[in-house]
């Protein structure tokens, strides 16, 4: 391995531990799909130009910027797009079901479920 992949294994494991952990689905987590990768030795493929290693640090490069949210304060959004007139509370609804469906029980599930099913208007 040479000096170059090498830094980038390391970043990718560094930004892998930093990485947070999906409750939605915990028996499928990125972390142990690019851990495998990573030990495996194929993060990236070979492209047009690129060598392997300019290719795996630019993918950890891709990771590192994923986890600091470079892009969300490098590239703001207008406030007024996440209360669109027609359900201003969509978003924060969204979130909200995304936080309580991990914890949610059996009998909650299904009643949610119904609940999508059946509409009253």
């Amino acid at each position: 391995m040479s000096a170059a992949r090498s830094v980038a294994a390391k970043h990718f494991q560094g930004a892998l531990q930093r990485w947070p952990k999906d409750v939605l689905r915990p028996e499928c987590q990125l972390q142990d799909v690019l851990a495998k990768r990573l030990a495996q030795g194929s993060i990236a493929r070979v492209t047009a130009g690129a060598t392997q290693e300019q290719a795996d640090l630019k993918q950890a490069n891709a990771l590192q910027s994923l986890l600091e949210d470079r892009y969300k304060t490098k590239y703001r959004a207008d406030p007024s797009i996440f209360a669109p007139k027609s359900k201003p509370t969509y978003y924060k609804d969204l979130v909200t079901e995304l936080e309580e469906a991990p914890n949610r029980s059996f009998m909650g599930r299904m009643a949610k479920r119904l609940g999508g099913m059946i509409r009253l208007s």
